[in-house]
């Protein structure tokens, strides 16, 4: 029984036990030790829809530091309810189309030149990134190999 409901053979010795000397009311949760959650349920409930459904109107995306200033909350907090549900809101699930004004125009020339290059014609393709993302060795040769002095 313990392996079906994912449990330890102890926990459910315990069960029992309780059932036999107190029935149903036996399997009731007890009062765990310790400090209670400081932290409502609204308010990660109010975190998790603020992540998934809003966005700040400073910025692309929340951050900790936001989403801790907009809810009160500590920004570790914002962070263990992220984690908690897995929530990566500075990550993006689908497809951004581009806001330049020519956008149209530059995918029929690039949708042009696949589809009836030219003769002996190279195409190349340079991707922006907004910014380097964190520990990324830019403008270093070499990649991410650093050498360190033997002093």
């Amino acid at each position: 029984m313990a392996a079906e409901v994912g449990v330890s053979a102890m926990t459910v010795r315990k069960w029992r036990g309780r059932f036999i000397e107190y029935g149903l009311a036996g399997l009731a949760d007890e009062p765990r030790p310790g400090r209670p959650p400081s932290i409502l349920l609204d308010q990660v409930q109010q975190v998790v829809e603020m992540t998934l459904e809003q966005v700040p109107s400073d910025a692309t995306h929340w951050s900790r530091s936001s989403m801790a200033e907009r809810t009160g909350l500590s920004k570790s907090t914002v962070g263990r309810i992220w984690r908690r549900f897995e929530l990566k809101p500075h990550l993006t699930d689908g497809f951004k189309i581009s806001t330049d004004p020519l956008f149209i125009e530059k995918v029929v020339d690039v949708v042009g030149l696949y589809h009836n290059p030219p003769e002996r014609a190279l195409v190349l393709c340079v991707d922006e990134k907004s910014r380097a993302p964190r520990g990324a060795d830019v403008g270093r040769a070499g990649g991410g190999a650093r050498r360190r002095s033997s002093q």
